[in-house]
């Protein structure tokens, strides 16, 4: 098997090749552009997006390169050998600014923002996008998830389900949502995880009868037994033969750690087992949830007062269930200092133009009021507008504010302090704390300000209607 690191190059779309050969072949490799990378739409309908997949991306892109097997690859293909040639020496030497992974942000605002030559620049959207979109998405999921689950341990067991080598950066993302730790061991290996799971119906079904395999499993794991009771009957036999395992378990000075269900009617099934577990004295013994959760039937569960200590979360978080992606967006904002923007029939899809800066407002109680963007010239401002609408528009006077952009990647290195995935989490968390209650709901979340300077919506303004012309 190749490795994969050897043709990152590679890993970008057909059409990123073809217009970086016509720039090539017009004379314009040393034109500078500057992309954004926004999303439209909060995923889930949700109130914010966790970004992530930053790390991964920026590793990624100090190896995009074309060895001796790319370069005939793309000829193959039919590329022009001038252009060939330059690829054989290529390195990304732009600049990125972006907000820190683990950030809050919202939609239509730039989280990324990229400055290179026209060549550079076009070659790694697709990369970006990959990693970021995917990422973002998932983090997401997760965050809803842990926000639901409180303070209960929540585990990812998403891997079997997930679409193929996704998992491996699911996972990843998954712990910077919150959670607590995955069932994929590879995961936990490349990005030092926690990895933890028990066992499947297939250990019980292949004893002779539950009981043994119960005690066989508690004889192999004595300090961490955590018994699946539902391969034939979670109530008549699954946990009376818990129970006595667990009796069997003290008169050896060791403890059952706790029952899993795995189906059925979860909220009643956990009640009924609670009852069983403290009439036996077993009160230590937590009751662990799987199948087909989300953070709706999570908090359906916890509204029904279900005794539940812990959650197994696989296919709806795994696969960014109800939505299959996010919609980030790569878009051109100004092109030999020249600043640009798309038009469309849909007035919302029209981008904004410029080099741009990204800041962070808070209100008097410190917590998150509204992001402003103002193009990179501006500094102090009273006012953002909304981006279509002149006439909306935020007062941020005086309020204390952040520049959430920062540098992460100049001439073919990064420039930000590796972190482990679990203080990625742990800042995440801080700054959903920040957030208000309202953008946080899953009914109807209150719409977070994102606003433009009046200086952005006269220049946006001034560029659609000389085009328009």
């Amino acid at each position: 098997m190749k490795n994969f690191s050897d043709y990152i190059g590679l890993f970008t779309d057909h059409y990123e090749f073809t217009m970086a050969q016509g720039y090539f072949l017009d004379g314009r490799k040393d034109t500078k552009a500057c992309f954004d990378y926004f999303f439209r739409k909060n995923p889930f309908k949700s109130g914010y997006v966790i970004f992530a997949g930053l790390q991964d991306f920026l590793e990624m892109l100090s190896e995009f390169k074309f060895n001796d097997e790319s370069i005939a690859h793309l000829k193959r293909v039919g590329f022009n050998n001038d252009f060939l040639d330059y690829l054989s020496e290529f390195k990304f030497n732009g600049t990125i600014h972006s907000v820190k992974e683990g950030e809050v942000v919202f939609n239509n605002e730039p989280v990324i923002i990229v400055e290179g030559n026209i060549i550079e620049t076009q070659l790694i959207e697709s990369l970006l996008l990959n990693m970021i979109n995917f990422q973002s998405l998932i983090a997401t999921k997760a965050s809803r998830i842990r926000y639901t689950a409180g303070e209960r341990l929540v585990m990812d067991f998403g891997l079997r389900r997930a679409q193929a080598l996704s998992a491996i950066h699911a996972s990843r993302a998954a712990i910077i949502g919150g959670l607590d730790s995955t069932s994929n061991v590879y995961s936990a290996y490349r990005y030092d995880l926690l990895s933890s799971g028990t066992l499947a119906h297939s250990w019980i079904q292949s004893y002779g009868d539950e009981l043994t395999a119960f005690r066989k499993y508690a004889a192999a794991f004595p300090q961490n037994c955590v018994l699946l009771v539902d391969t034939y009957n979670t109530l008549k036999s699954g946990l009376p033969n818990a129970v006595k395992v667990a009796k069997e378990m003290e008169r050896k000075g060791e403890r059952l750690r706790a029952i899993r269900l795995d189906s059925g009617d979860l909220a009643y099934l956990s009640k009924e087992a609670r009852k069983i577990l403290d009439q036996a004295n077993l009160r230590y013994v937590k009751i662990v949830a799987s199948n087909q959760l989300n953070e709706h039937l999570i908090k359906s569960l916890i509204d029904q007062k279900a005794p539940i200590d812990a959650f197994g979360v696989g296919t709806n978080l795994i696969t960014g269930q109800n939505d299959a992606a996010l919609d980030g967006v790569y878009k051109l904002a100004t092109i030999d200092e020249r600043p640009t923007l798309k038009i469309s029939e849909n007035i919302e899809k029209i981008t904004l133009p410029g080099t741009k800066r990204l800041y962070r407002f808070y209100n008097g109680e410190n917590k998150f009021y509204a992001d402003g963007i103002l193009l990179e010239d501006e500094n102090e401002i009273d006012e953002i507008y909304h981006a279509i609408d002149q006439y909306k528009f935020a007062n941020i006077k005086g309020l204390k504010k952040e520049d959430l952009l920062v540098e992460v990647f100049e001439k073919g290195e990064i420039k930000k302090k590796k972190e482990s995935v679990y203080e990625i989490s742990q800042y995440a968390k801080q700054r959903l704390e920040l957030l208000p209650e309202e953008h946080k709901r899953f009914e109807n979340p209150h719409i977070y300000k994102v606003g433009i300077s009046k200086k952005l919506f006269n220049l946006k303004a001034e560029i659609i209607k000389d085009l328009k012309k």
